[in-house]
This record gives structure tokens, sequence and C-alpha cells, in this order.
């Protein structure tokens, strides 16, 4: 959102309850949006007010523990949202560019690593499935309807602003302000790729602009780090980015049930064929995501 503001795009949003501390809220993005009161299956008098050029689609249910409690409300969510958002673009007007947010989570377990864009969907848990099959849908759009949609199958997004509790950088960076021993509800081992916000954001802004580019209509761009880091990794360097004298609390015995326990991804193609690399290595971003974290807990 800050990306597009930036650039001087109108940025209309559909108003939600956020979660408290949200930036949106606190640091004033809600004022320089226009906001519009509109639900996914009722999206029609908002695209017709607004005409957008391109939609943002990253409505989701993101986590992968209430997913497991919870299928139908995360399918209704993440499946049913994508197919209802993307009929209304069709009946409102073909040529409307849709970036929507897939996952890496939707490759499911693979025994080759990283993830490329030519890897099967083959998720088996109910997240994972919920995203793979939004990609498809919204793949299938542009196939059958020749739309210009494309997916973003990015890492794990970290950063200022991220207050769900849930993850990991949230969840150590807030028990470090509050002088805690941070949990790893795993053995530590299972290893993600993670991406910075302000990289995220470049992503989905060069994704958008390829889709002038009839030939990029379809596609999926896998946007990451491409380098594995485990949990206990990800904690032990935000301690010490911290300054606490603290040491992480192991408190799982394996990987979590419904958890991948290895996956990262090949950006290989979003460089050279978009020209978009990260720009934040890993200790910069944690910096960064833990002076936002100390001064807005502290």
């Amino acid at each position: 959102m800050e990306k597009l503001l930036a650039r001087g795009e109108d940025v209309v949003v559909l108003s939600r309850s956020d979660l408290v501390g949200s930036r949106f809220d606190s640091e004033g993005l809600r004022d320089r949006c226009t906001l519009v009161s509109a639900e996914l299956d009722s999206l029609g008098p908002a695209l017709a007010e607004h005409d957008p050029r391109t939609i943002f689609h990253l409505a989701a249910q993101t986590q992968v523990g209430k997913a497991n409690l919870a299928p139908l409300a995360t399918w209704e969510t993440n499946v049913r949202g994508t197919y209802l958002l993307l009929e209304a673009v069709r009946e409102h007007g073909a040529g409307t560019r849709v970036v929507v947010a897939s996952s890496d989570k939707a490759y499911g377990t693979h025994h080759e690593l990283p993830y490329r864009e030519d890897f099967a969907l083959q998720a088996s848990y109910p997240y994972d499935v919920s995203k793979a099959a939004t990609d498809l849908i919204a793949r299938s759009y542009a196939a059958t309807f020749e739309m210009p949609v494309a997916v973003t199958r990015l890492a794990n997004v970290y950063g200022p602003g991220d207050v769900n509790w849930a993850r990991v950088i949230p969840d150590t960076a807030r028990a470090l302000v509050r002088g805690e021993r941070p949990v790893i509800r795993s053995d530590g081992t299972p290893e993600r790729d993670y991406i910075y916000v302000e990289d995220a954001a470049e992503v989905y802004v060069a994704v958008a602009d390829s889709l002038d580019d009839p030939a990029h209509h379809g596609r999926a761009w896998n946007a990451g780090s491409g380098e594995p880091r485990s949990v206990l990794e990800v904690v032990e360097r935000l301690i010490r980015i911290s300054g606490r004298d603290v040491e992480p609390d192991i408190q799982g015995s394996r990987v979590p049930h419904g958890e991948i326990d290895r996956q990262y991804l090949d950006p290989t193609a979003i460089r050279t064929e978009l020209g978009w690399e990260p720009k934040w290595e890993l200790d910069r971003g944690l910096r960064a995501a833990w002076e936002w974290y100390e001064r807005t807990l502290g």
C-alpha cells in the first residue's frame, strides 16, 4: 500500500477489522486511502464506482494451524473468496489487471529443492490446499477468459507492522520486548525462506506492471531469498540483534503436524524476466523489524 501511495496511485481498500496495532491505523495509512464497505461476494458496486486498473488480491486466512482446526472456514475465505473476486472482475471488465497471492505452501512437499515454478502443486494440508486451489483458479481465468491475471508465490513475509503473533518473528520480538524467552513450538529444525515486506511490495508492483504484456498472463512467480533458514537460526539471529541475554525455549520434539519440514524458492525467473531481486538481507530486515517492535511494544 505504501509503495502504491509513493507512486502517486489512488488506493482503494476494502474496509475490515484490522488487528490491534496495525500500521494501517497507527501510522495514518487509512487516511491516505479510499475505504469501501464491501465483501468479496458483493464487489460489483465497488468495481463499478471506482473502476480499478489493478487489483491486488491478498485477502486470506493465513495461518496453517488455524486451517488445520477450521478447514471449511479457510476454504470459504481463500478459495471461494478468490473465485468470487475473479468472477466479479470478469463481469465488470476482463481487462482489469489482477495479482493474486498464492504461496510457497501451494507446492506441498518436494524432495527436490528449491521450488521452481514448473513444479507440481501437490499440497496435502488444508491451508496448503487452499493456496494451491487459489493458484489454479486464478490462472484458469487467465487461460479461459484471456484476463490479465498472475499469481505470486512468496516466501514468508516479515517486517515492521506484522502483529500476527502466531508467526515466529512477531512472536519472538514480542517475547524479547517483554524480557521473556521466545518459544519455538517445533524442534527448531524446519527450514523456510524469508522475504522482507518492502521487497514483497516490489514484487507485487513488478508483477502487476508485467501484466501489460499478454505473454505474462497466467504466470506464477516465485519470490524469496532462495536461501533456507531454520526456525532456530532466525530466532537466534533476532535474539542477538535485540541484545537480550536469553535462550530460546524449544518446546517441540519434531515438525508440527500439518507443517512442511523444508521449503524454499528459486527466484531466478522473476529476477531474469522482471528484474526483481531482494534488496534486504535477513539481518538488516530483522534489525528494522526489531526496532519497530521495540518502539511500538516497549
